[in-house]
Formats: C-alpha cells, structure tokens, sequence
C-alpha cells in the first residue's frame, strides 16, 4: 500500500518496496540506493487477475496474484512486462504489462467488490447471454445501476456487462467474520503463489479472507505471523474461531475450539480438518507450530 514503507533500511523488504541497482520508487530516496528514483503511475487491473512473478520472464516462480480492479503504481514498463506494487497490500513484482489498464486517468472508483468464490460476466444483464469473463472473489467492479430480468437481479457494469447481484455487495458494507469468508472457499484447489477463488494458498486464503472483511493484511505467511493481532499463549486446546495458527511458512484458520480451515498441499485443495490431526501429520515434517496469533476484533 502507499503508505507501507518502513523508516529504516533495516528492515526494508523487497518483497513491499520497489527498489533495484538500477530503479528505485520515489518514495525510498534516501533510504536506499539506487542509479534512478521515479514517481509509481497509478494503473488498474484490467484481466480477471494478474500473475505476479519474481523477474520479468514466464517461467518465473509465481508470488501472488492481483485481483481485476485493484490498482497498482507502475515504476517500470520493458519488453511487454510491468513491475509493480499493489496499493492494496504493498506487495511489489511483475506483471504482462497486458493485464493493466492503459490509461491511469480513466480510473473509475470502484464501487462493489465480488463475494462469490467465483462469478460470471454476462455481456447483457440475462443468465441466457454469452458469457464475457469472470471473476474472483475480491475483484472490484464499477456498478453502474441493478436490474431485474425474469426474478434474477444484476449488477451492470459501465461497460454494459452485467454479474449477479447477490454475487457483489458495495464497497464498505464489508462482511464482519473474516473465516465465514474463508468457509466459502473450501475444496477451492490449492495454487502455490494463488490468491483468488481459482486457486489460493495458506497465506493467500487469510489475505482475501480478510480483503472481503474490508481488512488489510501483509501477503505472506512469516509478514502475517507478525503483524496480525496480537501473539497469544495457547497449548493448542483453548483456541477460538478466528484464531490464526502458523507454522514455518504454512498459516491456517481456526473455525472452532477443535478444527482448521487452510489451503495445504497434503490435499491440495482448501480444506477442514482437526487441528490435533493437522499438527501431527505436519509436525512429521516441518515441527510443530510456532505461534498463534489472534486478530484483534476477537481479543
């Protein structure tokens, strides 16, 4: 995010600040060093949502991915690849200089966020129309009035399109319980780097989790580990939904007293199981959990 820019270099991660020997964000002038510093232009995701890798090649390792309509500061445009940093969450990559919207002055507010695991864009409000696109949980659209047809209430977009209504809600009428929003995404399959309801990882399942809630959390599963609420004492047994349990590098969500909502490798999907169950099998290879950490709206 804009803000997200730490005071000392320190602690200055590459993973939340653009910065390279050659070119660097404005923003760290002084802070780090760089041949050159430029001003970040404000672009928009323009595709149902963008891979964002490690170097400008396709076969590098996927970090994350940014969501259609979220915007992002673009510092470099080369050979059809874009290195970024989302607004939303401060994480910095590159994207196909493709997935964005051209011109970064006809950047409409976005009005409704999606909150269906996965939605479809209709070229006209009515089910029976061609399909255009679709969209992940936590894409935002511009919602430009609502329509009826047949019983079914649409959402039209300014382009004309149109999604089902009861798939979106408003920007700020954000959803209160962060693990309702991850319930919705169980059996989803598990994607290394994946943060949409096509495919997600641990950490990606917490970050749009909370994205839905109107919550903005760090990408990662070690940034998450500390910066989520508050660290608790816990012997595994006195845990409450919400509760957020981490392990070297793997997070996962507390549903209840006893069970574990994450997207693992072990099924490959996002999936529930007991927490005793899951620190056993997992402990055989990576130990036992590190920390609990418990977000703040349920000290």
């Amino acid at each position: 995010m804009n803000g997200m820019v730490p005071t000392s270099t320190d602690t200055l991660d590459k993973r939340l600040n653009a910065f390279r020997g050659d070119l660097a964000d404005m923003r760290l002038k002084g802070k780090v060093e760089s041949a050159c510093f430029v001003d970040g232009v404000m672009m928009r995701v323009g595709e149902h949502f963008a891979d964002v890798l490690a170097a400008p090649q396709t076969d590098s390792g996927l970090l994350t991915q940014f969501l259609y309509g979220h915007d992002v500061l673009v510092f470099e445009t080369k050979a059809g690849w874009a290195w970024v940093q989302s607004v939303d969450c401060g994480y910095v990559g590159y994207v196909r200089e493709e997935t964005l919207t051209p011109d970064p002055g006809a950047l409409t507010p976005a009005t409704h966020m999606v909150c269906a695991p996965r939605t479809f864009i209709y070229r006209a409000p009515d089910l029976k129309q061609p399909r255009t696109g679709y969209r992940s949980i936590g894409s935002k659209l511009v919602v430009t009035e609502c329509i009826t047809v047949r019983g079914t209430e649409y959402a039209v977009l300014e382009t004309g399109e149109a999604v089902v209504a009861k798939h979106v809600f408003p920007i700020g009428e954000w959803w209160t319980d962060p693990v309702s929003v991850a319930e919705t995404l169980l059996h989803t399959p598990y994607l290394w780097g994946g943060n949409t309801g096509f495919g997600v990882d641990c950490s990606g399942l917490v970050l749009l989790a909370n994205m839905v809630c109107g919550r903005s959390v760090l990408r990662d599963s070690d940034m998450q580990s500390q910066s989520i609420g508050q660290e608790i004492e816990s012997d595994f047994t006195d845990l409450q939904r919400g509760d957020l349990v981490f392990w070297q590098a793997h997070v996962g969500m507390m549903t209840d007293r006893q069970h574990l909502l994450h997207a693992n490798g072990n099924t490959m999907n996002v999936s529930l199981e007991r927490l005793d169950e899951a620190i056993k099998r997992i402990g055989y290879l990576y130990g036992p959990p590190t920390l609990v950490r418990r977000p703040e709206d349920h000290q």
